[in-house]
């Protein structure tokens, strides 16, 4: 099972390599990042990824411990249109491997000092967050997802934006805070 993870997980990196190689080298306010993912196991490439020029999809491939405060920043298409034919933003942390049938294969852990989300859309997915999170955005989704602190929200209107389905969990308190 592990082998056809590993296989799963090359499959993706080779395709967004060869898609990453083929757009233009300017980097404009919102990316079109249609069938990219950072697939990442290092804080490095994990920082990386996170920032402006990154992907919209960024999953790790094992636990990750970075004791820094971390920004995940930048708007990002994912490929999908709404019902006037607009392009739609979203911002992934996948924390959490699957297989071909898109059946969750392992849950991983991402720790760090905090997390400060300023992308548009954007949600942490199937794994665990430990530090502290600050969202900057309306629109911010916890799915599948446990976060090992604190919420705080720039604003009313943001917390009230904010989605944790059935399955999540705060172990924190979630509350206004401006920063």
């Amino acid at each position: 099972m592990k082998s056809r993870s590993a296989l799963y997980i090359v499959s993706i990196m080779a395709v967004s390599i060869l898609l990453a190689s083929c757009s233009p080298a300017a980097t404009p306010v919102v990316t079109d990042a249609v069938g990219s993912a950072s697939i990442v196991d290092n804080a490095t490439a994990f920082e990386k990824a996170i920032g402006t020029t990154g992907t919209w999809i960024i999953a790790i491939t094992k636990d990750l411990t970075i004791d820094k405060d971390l920004v995940l920043e930048g708007d990002f298409k994912n490929g999908k249109k709404d019902t006037d034919g607009k392009d739609l933003l979203q911002r992934k942390i996948a924390l959490y491997a699957q297989d071909a049938d898109r059946n969750i294969t392992a849950r991983y852990t991402l720790s760090a000092k905090s997390l400060t989300i300023k992308s548009a859309v954007a949600s942490i997915q199937h794994g665990t967050f430990k530090g502290d999170l600050y969202v900057d955005v309306v629109g911010f989704q916890l799915i599948d997802a446990k976060v090992e602190g604190n919420i705080y929200f720039q604003s009313d209107a943001i917390k009230a934006s904010f989605v944790m389905d059935a399955t999540s969990s705060v172990t924190g308190v979630q509350e206004v805070k401006a920063s």
